[in-house]
C-alpha cells in the first residue's frame, strides 16, 4: 500500500489528526509504525470500546501500525474503579481481552501490557516525575476529563497522577502515534508539548471519534471537544450503551427506545450507529419497509442513508428495527464465546458482579 492509500486509512480513523504534515512525514519515514492506545477496565464493555474500537484499530494496522495496547489497571486503581480493588480491576482487564478475541480485532498486530508491569521499573518513574515536575497542578487538573472527571471536581491525590502516568506511558512505549477518543485529547497534546522538554519526540495525535449515547442529549454547549464528551455513550446509564454481550431481546428494547427524530440526521445515535459502525463492517444494508411505503430497500452507503433519511423517505421505526438486526449480528459471535467459553464465561461472572 502506497502512503497517500495509508494516510487516507488513518484520516478515516482521526476525526483530528495533529498534524496532518507529521503524520505524512511519519508514514514517509516508517513502512510499521508503533502506535498506542489504552484502556480503563472497568465494568462491561460497551459497543464503542468492542466493535467500534476493532475497526478503527484494523484500519490503522492496514496502514501500517503495530498497536501497544495499555491495560491501564494501575490508572483505573488510582480512579478508583472497582472500589480501588485491583485485583478486581485486572480481571476486569482480562475479560476486555476476551471480548476482542471475539470480535474481529486484529490480534497478532496487537501486545496488550498491563501497568502492573511498567511500574516495576524506575525508568518509568522518572518519566512520570519529568512530566510533573515541568508541569503546573492547574494544567495537570485540566487533562482530568480524560478519566470522567470534571475542573471542578475534588480530585484525591491519586488522581493527580493519571494525567502524568498517561503521558508517560506514551514515551514508555515508545509510541509514534497516540490513537485515541477525543475526550484523551489534552494529554495526547500535553505529551505533545512535554515531550521535546524530556528528550523525547513529539507522537502524533490521531483522536477519534466518540459514539453517542441512544439517549435524548439534556444539555447544550458550543465548544465542540465538551459537547462531544457530554453526548458520548456511557456506561453509567445502562440504557445510553449496547453493552457486547447484551441479548438479542436487550439489543431491540435499547434501540427501539433510542432518540431517533424523523429527518433529523445531527446528533442521531441511530444514523451514528449506521456510519461508524454498520458500514464499516457491511458493504450494503436492507430495511424493510410495509409495501404501502414503497417496501424494502437496500442502500449501499452511509450517504446514500443519510439523504433518504433527511428527505423522509426512510421512518425511524424502520431504521430502527434494521439497526437492531445488524447490531445483534455484530454482538452474536461475543454473546457465544462468553456462553461456550469457560474462562470468558468466569471472568464475565467475575465483572458483572
Amino acid at each position: 500500500m502506497d502512503v497517500k492509500k495509508r494516510f487516507e486509512l488513518v484520516k478515516e480513523v482521526g476525526e483530528e489528526v495533529i498534524t496532518d504534515s507529521e503524520l505524512l512525514e511519519l508514514l514517509n519515514k516508517k513502512k510499521k509504525f508503533v502506535a498506542y492506545d489504552g484502556f480503563e477496565p472497568s465494568g462491561r464493555m460497551h459497543i464503542a470500546q468492542g466493535v467500534l474500537r476493532a475497526v478503527n484499530v484494523n484500519k490503522m494496522i492496514k496502514a501500517g501500525a503495530r498497536f501497544k495496547m495499555l491495560v491501564a489497571d494501575w490508572h483505573a486503581w488510582a480512579n478508583n474503579k472497582f472500589g480501588g480493588d485491583l485485583e478486581k480491576i485486572q480481571v476486569a482487564g482480562k475479560y476486555f481481552i476476551e471480548v476482542w478475541k471475539s470480535c474481529g480485532m486484529d490480534l497478532d498486530n496487537v501486545e496488550f501490557v498491563f501497568a502492573n508491569d511498567l511500574v516495576d521499573d524506575p525508568e518509568y518513574w522518572k518519566t512520570v516525575m519529568g512530566v510533573a515536575r515541568n508541569n503546573s497542578l492547574k494544567r495537570i487538573i485540566r487533562c482530568s476529563q480524560i478519566m470522567g472527571r470534571k475542573q471542578d471536581d475534588v480530585l484525591s491525590a491519586a488522581q493527580i497522577f493519571y494525567p502524568c502516568m498517561q503521558c508517560a506511558d506514551i514515551f514508555y512505549l515508545k509510541a509514534d502515534v497516540t490513537q485515541l477518543g477525543m475526550d484523551q485529547r489534552r494529554v495526547n497534546v500535553l505529551a505533545r508539548e512535554i515531550g521535546p522538554f524530556l528528550g523525547f519526540w513529539k507522537p502524533v495525535v490521531v483522536s477519534h471519534h466518540m459514539l453517542m449515547g441512544l439517549i435524548e442529549p439534556k444539555t447544550i454547549t458550543s465548544d465542540r471537544l465538551e459537547r462531544a464528551i457530554e453526548l458520548k455513550m456511557s456506561k453509567s446509564n445502562p440504557a445510553s450503551a449496547i453493552f457486547m454481550t447484551d441479548s438479542t431481546k436487550e439489543i431491540k428494547e435499547k434501540i427501539s427506545k433510542a432518540y431517533c427524530p424523523p429527518r433529523v440526521v445531527e446528533e442521531n445515535p441511530i444514523l451514528e450507529y449506521c456510519k461508524y459502525i454498520i458500514f464499516e463492517r457491511f458493504d450494503k444494508i436492507r430495511i424493510e419497509r410495509p409495501s404501502k411505503f414503497g417496501g424494502d430497500i437496500q442502500l449501499e452507503g452511509y450517504h446514500e442513508l443519510k439523504n433518504k433519511y433527511e428527505r423522509g423517505e426512510i421512518h425511524p421505526l424502520d431504521l430502527k428495527n434494521a439497526v437492531a438486526s445488524y447490531i445483534d449480528e455484530l454482538i452474536k459471535p461475543v454473546r457465544q464465546h462468553f456462553e461456550k467459553n469457560k474462562k470468558a464465561a468466569q471472568l464475565l461472572a467475575q465483572v458483572s458482579r
